[in-house]
Formats: C-alpha cells, sequence, structure tokens
C-alpha cells in the first residue's frame, strides 16, 4: 500500500559539493501543505496537519525543485 502526501518546498540552500570541486549541492526543505482554501490541499491538510522533509541533492538530473511550488510525495514500502 503506498501513501500520498503533499508538500510545498519553502526554500533550496546551495552550497559548495564538497565531494566535487566546482559543483554544487543543494538542500531542499519543504514542508506539508496546508488549508488554503483549496478542496485538494484542505483534504491534504487534514489528512496530514505538520510534516516536514529535507534532503540534499547532488545529482543535477533531479534538481527539479522550484520554492513556491507543491509536490506529490509518494511513499511505497520496499519489499524484503
Amino acid at each position: 500500500m503506498s501513501v500520498r502526501g503533499k508538500f510545498h518546498c519553502n526554500s533550496i540552500e546551495v552550497h559548495p559539493n564538497w565531494m566535487h570541486k566546482g559543483e554544487k549541492t543543494h538542500v531542499v526543505k519543504l514542508t506539508a501543505v496546508g488549508d488554503d482554501g483549496t478542496a485538494e490541499n484542505k483534504r491534504f491538510a487534514a489528512a496530514t496537519p505538520s510534516g516536514s522533509i529535507e534532503m540534499t541533492v547532488d545529482n543535477p538530473q533531479a534538481q527539479v525543485f522550484e520554492p513556491g511550488k507543491e509536490y506529490f510525495v509518494d511513499f511505497t514500502p520496499v519489499e524484503s
């Protein structure tokens, strides 16, 4: 069974990548969406009233996040 959340990208911090000189690493900070009056966000906010995700992204192809945008996050158990 999977669980879907909806998160808002609050910020992205860009730092030098200590493993690869000349490259950047991005620290992405997201929080669960709040009830902004839309039916969808009201439903997600009721199910997940708070939550945060912080991740460091070094892969340039995965640096797709933008502050202010919302993202669906799907959690699926890994089979052993």
